[in-house]
């Protein structure tokens, strides 16, 4: 890397990008982008309201036909061109992530590599977008049936992974012709507006993508619904705004993909080998600080190994470097702000007191910077509040269970339902658990599910569609059906 970060932040565009141009809030309204780490200011962006809601949403539909028409072979090497840029600006790209969100840059630069190979998969899939033609069964029409392009899609990302979620949604909507409208979450926009220039250099058309920051996500969003020329969105955050969004967007019947909240069970079978257990558990907990709707979020560790698993578990939380994630050697950087340390801090100190033990960690640090150490509690309660909802944290909570049967009941009581882990020397013990757990995804000896090849998403209040694999793509399509007689039919 050969720029400074405050270098490469201070050449990113204004925050609202409209028909291929930077532009100020028509309200001339700004907001501050952070350092979770040190409380410094790294950005003052424009605060995009419902004006430039619909100039942006104007422009979407404006240009939607035109670039529907573009042939999948040119969308393909747009989202080629945007992998390799991403590939080879990958520490550029990790030092603004880490700056505004706080992860450690080593899980950054994972994280340039996970979210290019959106491009580089969307970019194959581009051209192998599927049709049928075939005689109705009895031989008097063909049947004809395409995909086409949905139309404007409004896309709105969180702030843990500023890179990987925009990706995978701007992806598909590339590669299957859609027009879009992208709100950037406020805590971690910096990211995206490096995305846009790139995909811009790529050679993404003006009026292909549009965003619009703001730090009211309503004043924005709201109109977008509204507009009556938006014909999708895609969102990825918690479950009850994606609720909300559901019925917004029910108003004027929207397709709409919601990847919602989490709350993730890993189970410990008693035959497990501790040493992959150990090791899983600390990826599908620690990645990200813990800030992730894949965090394993209860820990359920058969009753004859617990002691075992919780003893190795607090001795390698313990090793753990905190600090800034800019700084070498930093295992685990802040949470994103005040309110995510405080409650992270609520939920350890209600479990404590419903009789839970700290193994190692449980106290919020003084000084600069929202962090919270990595954190071990065992015999946490079952309605300890931790139980119910996701951590989004640094914090391990150990739960024991005495047979399969009753570590099933306890992983599905939840209304959420992402994704699981099961930790077994046994392929038919680890398969009988997989199906009986409602999740959409399951981690069977592994504490990372996700890849861009495979079909990412929930059941139950955990969302719905699907992002990646084949699937990905399916939902910016519309599927549409040509009658045809057939004229010598007899």
């Amino acid at each position: 890397m050969t720029r400074s970060v405050a270098d490469i932040i201070a050449g990113l565009g204004t925050g609202i990008h409209i028909d291929g141009r930077w532009r100020q809030a028509s309200s001339g309204s700004t907001f501050d982008v952070e350092n979770p780490a040190t409380g410094e200011v790294l950005a003052t962006l424009a605060d995009g309201g419902e004006s430039d809601a619909v100039a942006a949403i104007d422009s979407a539909a404006a240009h939607q036909r035109e670039w529907a028409a573009t042939p999948a072979r040119e969308r393909s090497e747009i989202l080629r061109r945007a992998y390799e840029l991403l590939t080879e600006r990958a520490d550029e790209v990790a030092a603004v992530m880490t700056a505004e969100m706080g992860k450690p840059l080593a899980e950054s630069r994972g994280e340039v590599a996970y979210g290019a190979e959106f491009f580089r998969w969307f970019a194959e899939e581009a051209v192998r977008i599927r049709g049928d033609a075939r005689r109705s069964p009895d031989g008097k029409s063909r049947i004809i049936v395409t995909q086409e392009p949905v139309g404007p899609c409004i896309l709105i990302t969180p702030w843990n992974f500023p890179l990987a979620m925009v990706a995978r949604k701007i992806g598909p909507a590339i590669a299957a012709g859609c027009t879009m409208v992208y709100k950037p979450a406020s805590l971690t926009p910096l990211t995206s507006l490096y995305v846009t220039d790139l995909l811009r250099e790529a050679g993404l058309p003006d009026g292909v993508l549009s965003v619009v920051c703001t730090s009211s996500a309503g004043s924005v969003v709201e109109p977008w619904i509204d507009s009556g020329k938006a014909r999708k969105l895609s969102f990825t955050g918690s479950t009850d705004v994606g609720k909300s969004l559901l019925e917004q967007c029910a108003r004027g019947v929207l397709r709409t993909s919601m990847e919602l909240g989490g709350n993730a069970p890993f189970i410990v079978c008693e035959d497990a080998d501790l040493d992959v257990a150990i090791e899983a558990v600390l990826a599908a907990k620690m990645r990200n600080m813990g800030e992730a709707c894949t965090a394993a979020n209860r820990i359920l560790v058969h009753r004859s190994v617990i002691g075992d698993f919780a003893g190795r578990l607090t001795t390698r939380m313990s090793e753990l470097t905190v600090g800034d994630g800019a700084v070498d050697g930093t295992d685990v950087g802040p949470l994103v702000n005040r309110a995510a340390v405080d409650k992270v801090d609520d939920l350890v100190r209600d479990a404590v007191s419903r009789g839970a033990e700290v193994l190692c960690g449980g106290e919020r640090p003084e000084g600069r910077g929202w962090f919270y150490p990595p954190t071990v509690l065992t015999g946490v309660a079952s309605d300890a509040e931790m139980v119910r909802t996701e951590i989004f944290g640094p914090v391990a909570a150990l739960v024991p269970f005495d047979s399969d049967d009753e570590a099933v009941e306890l992983a599905n009581n939840t209304e959420f339902g992402l994704v699981s882990y099961v930790m077994t020397e046994s392929a038919d013990r680890g398969f009988s658990i997989a199906e009986r757990l409602e999740t959409g995804m399951v981690g069977f000896n592994t504490g990372l599910v996700s890849n861009p090849a495979a079909p990412f998403g929930g059941v139950k209040q955990s969302g719905l569609g699907r992002e990646g694999g084949f699937s990905g793509i399916d939902e910016f399509l519309e599927t549409k059906y040509v009658a045809m007689p057939v004229r010598n039919a007899t």
